[in-house]
């Protein structure tokens, strides 16, 4: 079931490249804490299962592990929420 809880908008520090392409590097939480982007390993356009809405979607390596980062057209950054 998708539920607005499941979608956290977080606030993310991001560059443009010379190319013009937006690169999130960091992530802020909705507690406060900061993660870095290693890296970003694919960007296209899809939709959150488990939140629900839609844009380009980030997979990006954060503390070793793969999350989806979602830019809405809206120009807000969200994630999912994991666990129960």
């Amino acid at each position: 079931m998708i539920t607005l809880s499941n979608k956290v908008y977080v606030d993310v520090l991001a560059e443009f490249s010379k190319d013009g392409l937006l690169i999130p590097k960091e992530i802020t939480w909705e507690d406060g804490r900061k993660y870095e982007i290693t890296r970003v390993k694919d960007k296209r356009r899809a939709a959150s299962t488990r939140a629900g809405g839609v844009g380009m979607r980030y997979t990006c390596v954060i503390g070793g592990q793969e999350k989806h980062l979602f830019y809405e057209d809206n120009n807000m950054w969200f994630m999912e929420r994991t666990g129960a």
